[in-house]
């Protein structure tokens, strides 16, 4: 099964017919928010989580089960990879209100064709699984994909002893043959583009014949948080990793225990609805939030107050209520970029000027992040000025427009960010947040009390 695009009918399950009706073509008209929210939202599985647990699932010695795992594209094309080396997973009924659980049953890694789409962590993932396959693997994805930085997967592959074959592009396309191992042992890269090169190679690195003593040689290493929830899921299943000093890794061979596992709420996908009660005023409380937690989507707690808001922490929710103001910040935000887009555009409606860096890496996200945010605010009125690390946002009176999505979920959910408080916001695509949540229109509806233009969905 080809994975659709996210313009392209979506899929809450992983089977030729059962697709989620697709979000209604042509722009969809940001809604206004019509008063201050009281909004209490449940979300769906983490990305980050849910990759990352199907990898380390599919390498176990014995199956494992997620529960309440993601249902996305991001996912889909995840388990459609796994599924093309040979692993069996299947889905069973479970507890989650989005979607089924997975059982995972790990098989013997033969090659086949992979598609990435736009999944940064397929792209980066599954090549080191893929080199402890037999036979040779091929990779390729949409479009934007193929600007994508993988460089440094490629060039530690090869370092590595694996084949590697890319004509010099250093991007996809590129295939590999796998010899049913690797030998592994000591690897320096510089993964100062992604922290995703550490976590794909930390994740096969137990099915190593030497494990893996691997050094970033960057003067710079972003979004260090999803490394260190790569190394909890390893941990989780009896591989412990040392880290001798900072940006070194040490990954014993070690048998990856079979296990199941509750995926939480994503965290990353809980900011434009917890900035959208700074935006709109009133609150809103998203349940399931873990006690303790790696995702970088925790980071909001500490960051929305510095915006204003304030922030409620309960044993299993946490609620953000807007303050007087939303205040501008100085903000160095390197530890969590995937956050910038919902806080840029809450900058943009801010009572003063913000600057947020850290953010450079975002220039090799789904798109040029930087570049299209300034792009999309200043062409609504606004005043961002790229920095060489960051933005620089001067806010100003918004008026509607277009606003483009450029194929990535955040910009659209940014997009409607800004529509809360700024009327005739028509963002082009919002069909693309089904990368990581297929039912951001229902839920932002279900959160303003309007009716929902896409379809329905039970929220709580």
């Amino acid at each position: 099964m080809a994975i659709s695009k996210a313009a392209e009918p979506q899929f809450n399950s992983y089977g030729d017919d059962d697709p989620l009706p697709p979000a209604a073509p042509g722009p969809w008209s940001a809604p206004v928010a019509p008063a201050p929210l009281a909004a209490t939202l449940s979300l769906p599985g983490s990305k980050s989580l849910t990759n990352r647990e199907l990898v380390l699932a599919a390498l176990a010695d014995g199956p494992s089960l997620l529960r309440a795992p993601l249902h996305s594209r991001d996912s889909a094309l995840m388990i459609q990879a796994l599924r093309t080396l040979g692993v069996s997973i299947a889905e069973v009924p479970g507890a989650g209100q989005f979607g089924p659980d997975l059982l995972v049953t790990p098989g013997e890694l033969t090659g086949g064709s992979i598609d990435c789409g736009l999944a940064g962590t397929v792209m980066r993932f599954m090549p080191p699984v893929a080199a402890l396959a037999l036979g040779p693997v091929t990779f390729d994805g949409d479009e934007g994909a193929r600007r994508r930085p993988m460089r440094t997967t490629i060039d530690s592959l090869r370092a590595l002893g694996v084949d590697v074959s890319d004509d010099g592009r250093g991007s996809l396309p590129f295939s590999l043959y796998g010899t049913g191992g690797v030998e592994g042992g000591d690897l320096e890269i510089d993964a100062s583009a992604s922290s995703q090169f550490v976590s794909g190679l930390l994740l096969a690195a137990p099915r190593f014949a030497r494990g893996l003593r691997l050094r970033h040689t960057g003067e710079r290493l972003p979004s260090i948080p999803h490394i260190d929830m790569t190394i909890a899921c390893l941990a989780a299943r009896g591989v412990v990793v040392e880290n001798p000093e900072p940006g070194v890794w040490v990954v014993p061979p070690h048998p990856i225990a079979p296990l199941d596992v509750d995926i939480e709420p994503d965290l990353s996908n809980a900011a434009p609805f917890l900035v959208a009660a700074l935006v709109a005023g009133g609150s809103v409380t998203i349940e399931g939030w873990p006690e303790s937690t790696t995702q970088v989507g925790a980071h909001l707690e500490t960051l929305l107050p510095l915006f204003g808001a304030r922030v409620t922490r309960r044993t299993t929710t946490l609620t953000v209520s807007a303050g007087h103001a939303i205040s501008g910040v100085d903000l160095d935000l390197s530890a969590g970029g995937e956050l910038a887009p919902a806080l840029v555009a809450l900058a943009a409606l801010a009572d003063s000027p913000s600057r947020i860096t850290g953010i450079g890496h975002l220039r090799g996200h789904e798109t040029d992040r930087l570049a299209a945010l300034a792009a999309e605010l200043n062409g609504l009125g606004g005043a961002v000025t790229e920095l060489d690390d960051g933005l620089a946002i001067d806010p100003r009176p918004l008026h509607g427009g277009p606003w483009r999505s450029y194929e990535d979920h955040r910009m659209a959910t940014a997009g409607a960010i800004i529509g809360l408080a700024v009327p005739g916001v028509e963002i082009d695509d919002i069909a693309t947040t089904a990368k990581t949540l297929p039912e951001f229109p229902e839920l932002w509806a279900a959160m303003l009390r309007e009716p929902d233009p896409v379809g329905s969905v039970e929220v709580l």
